[in-house]
């Protein structure tokens, strides 16, 4: 494996770029492919002087053109356009032959009824809501990833991704976490939505990183979530963070926006049976490393 090549699209992105950190340490050739319009060459120029390292400015809705042998194909790259989600990364696996991994996310249940969601859960979406372009998107990418295992026979992955943090998220994000974060460190109102009962998940990113590599390399072609089954309020969330930061910010609240999703937990069994994963770094510790980092980029 040491030898073999790795694309990664979306690759100088928050996941994608500990990614390829992660890889080129495992000693695989890392291509990282971005068009930059989210991913920021910050994340990544630190690699560019490693020999395996190689960054191509592409966006992936359009074809993507690779010298060589391709070992897997990272799909982390999340164009605006449906129509061509998956269109020419997965193209690309199938010419060279290559394993495809995903990156889904927990969108796809949209604002479950069953508590935890297991693997085998269809989600309850509404396709026509403000935040169906996105859950549709992924979902119609996962519908496609499968019709390549079936049909083309291509050795897919896909990973439903839970609420991820750490160093090197984008502080106009628009998620909780760098929202909170940005806010707390200015002293800010904190704004919370409903009464903040609402339930999430954080996974802290090297431990994603770790449950996506032993994906990689598994036999697995079914949807895997991947995630941390720890519950916690958004307002206890807020709260936390003011706490960690010794933040002077005051909660205010607003009115809950439309299919907000009142709570999301991964059911985690799959992936501790079949890939012995399960998450290390607790909350506090990975959201005082994510607060200093936002500290050091806010000057």
């Amino acid at each position: 494996m040491r030898s073999k090549t790795i694309l990664i699209t979306g690759g100088a992105g928050f996941i994608g770029s500990y990614l390829c950190e992660f890889l080129l340490q495992k000693g695989f050739k890392v291509i990282c492919m971005d068009n930059l319009i989210t991913g920021s060459l910050s994340n990544v120029s630190h690699l560019f002087k490693h020999p395996k390292f190689e960054f191509v400015k592409h966006n992936v809705s359009r074809y993507i053109t690779i010298k060589g042998n391709i070992y897997c194909v990272l799909h982390f790259a999340s164009p605006a356009s449906p129509v061509d989600y998956l269109k020419f990364p997965i193209q690309t696996a199938k010419a060279k032959g290559a394993r495809f991994l995903l990156a889904s996310t927990s969108e796809v249940y949209g604002d479950p009824l069953i508590h935890p969601q297991p693997e085998s859960y269809w989600g309850n979406v509404n396709p026509v809501g403000p935040r169906g372009v996105y859950d549709e998107a992924k979902r119609f990418a996962e519908a496609i990833t499968m019709a390549y295992h079936r049909v083309h026979k291509i050795d897919t992955k896909i990973v439903r991704i839970f609420n991820t943090y750490g160093p090197r998220m984008r502080k106009e994000d628009g998620r909780a976490i760098p929202n909170f974060v940005s806010k707390a460190l200015k002293n800010k109102p904190i704004t919370v939505y409903g009464k903040g009962r609402q339930t999430r998940r954080f996974c802290y990113v090297t431990d994603l990183v770790d449950g996506l590599y032993r994906l990689m390399n598994s036999s697995i072609n079914e949807p895997v979530n991947i995630g941390n089954p720890n519950e916690m309020t958004i307002l206890k969330l807020a709260k936390e963070i003011i706490k960690i930061s010794e933040s002077k910010s005051k909660i205010v609240y607003k009115p809950l926006p439309q299919d907000d999703p009142k709570t999301r937990q991964p059911d985690i069994k799959k992936a501790s049976a079949l890939l012995k994963w399960k998450p290390k770094v607790g909350l506090e510790e990975g959201l005082t490393e994510t607060i200093n980092y936002f500290r050091k980029i806010s000057g």
